[in-house]
C-alpha cells in the first residue's frame, strides 16, 4: 500500500487507508491479528476540490440526455431537493406528498425529515408512479431475486428497489461525455469517468448560494447540523464569478 500510495492521489490514499484500518480493527477484535500493519502510513493532505459543483449549463445539458423516465425523475429529485442520494433511493410511494411537492425521508441517525422539490419533479413523478400506491419509488427493471427484503420489493410489479451502487453506475455511465466533452464518442468506455450523484446535491446548494440564498436557508435545505458544514457550498463557481465581473465592467455599463 505504501508503494501504491506514491502513484495515487490523496483522496484515494486516504479512502483506502480508512477502509483498511476499519477492516484491521475488526480482525483484531476477532483475535485474528495482533498488530496494525498500517502503522507508519499517514493520511495525506488533500487539496480542496473547487470543481464539485457543476456549472448551470452542465445541469441543463444533463436534462437533455436521452435517458429513461426513472433516470430523469431521480436526477430531478436529487437536484431540486438537494437531498442525499441514499435518502432519495429509500423513498417509498407512500412517503410522497405530491400536492405539497415534498416527501418524507429517513435522514442520518434515523430522524424523519422532509425534502422539497419543484415543478420539474412534480411533472415526472405521476408518470413514474403510474398506479402504484405503495412500495419503493425507484425500481430495477427486473423481478426481485428470492430473499429480497419485503420492504425493498414493489407489491404491484414484484420488482426490487434500485440500489445506490446501480444508480451511481448508471449516472456515471450516462455523464461520461458531459464530463469530458472533448472526448470522441468512440472513446466513451469504462476508462472515462462520469459524474457522481453527490455532485447534484453539491451543485444545487452552490447554485442556491450564488443566487443569494441565506445561510439559515442553506442550512435548512441541506439539513446539516452546523453552519460551518454549509460553508463548502457558499463558494461561487467560475460562471457566477464571471457574471459578477462582467456586471461590474465599467465599459459594459456605459454601453448599457
Amino acid at each position: 500500500m505504501a508503494r501504491q500510495a506514491d502513484e495515487m492521489d490523496a483522496d484515494n490514499v486516504n479512502r483506502e487507508l480508512s477502509i483498511a484500518r476499519k477492516a484491521i480493527g475488526w480482525w483484531q477484535r476477532q483475535g485474528w491479528i495482533e498488530g496494525d500493519p498500517t502503522i507508519g502510513i499517514e493520511r495525506r493532505p488533500a487539496p480542496p476540490d473547487r470543481t464539485k459543483a457543476l456549472a448551470e449549463n452542465q445541469i441543463t445539458s444533463l436534462w437533455h440526455l436521452d435517458v429513461g423516465l426513472r433516470g430523469k425523475t431521480q436526477w430531478k429529485v436529487l437536484y431540486e431537493s438537494a437531498a442525499r442520494a441514499d435518502e432519495v433511493l429509500c423513498l417509498n410511494v407512500e412517503d410522497l406528498y405530491p400536492q405539497d411537492k415534498r416527501g418524507r425521508i429517513t435522514a442520518k441517525g434515523g430522524a424523519t425529515e422532509w425534502i422539497h422539490w419543484q415543478s420539474g419533479t412534480a411533472q415526472l413523478l405521476p408518470r413514474l408512479i403510474a398506479r402504484r400506491t405503495r412500495g419503493p419509488l425507484f425500481l430495477t427493471g427486473h423481478k426481485a431475486p428470492a430473499g429480497t427484503p419485503t420492504l425493498d420489493v414493489c407489491p404491484k410489479t414484484g420488482r426490487a428497489r434500485l440500489s445506490y451502487r446501480r444508480a451511481e453506475e448508471l449516472f456515471e455511465g450516462n455523464t461520461r461525455l458531459l464530463a469530458d466533452p472533448l472526448a470522441p464518442p468512440e472513446d466513451i468506455d469504462e476508462d472515462l469517468d462520469g459524474w457522481t450523484l453527490h455532485r447534484l446535491r453539491h451543485s444545487a446548494l452552490t447554485h442556491d448560494a450564488e443566487d443569494g440564498t441565506s445561510a439559515p436557508m442553506l442550512l435548512a435545505r441541506s439539513r446539516h447540523a452546523s453552519v460551518r458544514s454549509v460553508e463548502r457550498y457558499a463558494r461561487p463557481g467560475v460562471d457566477a464569478v464571471a457574471r459578477h465581473v462582467a456586471g461590474r465592467d465599467p465599459t459594459a455599463s456605459r454601453r448599457r
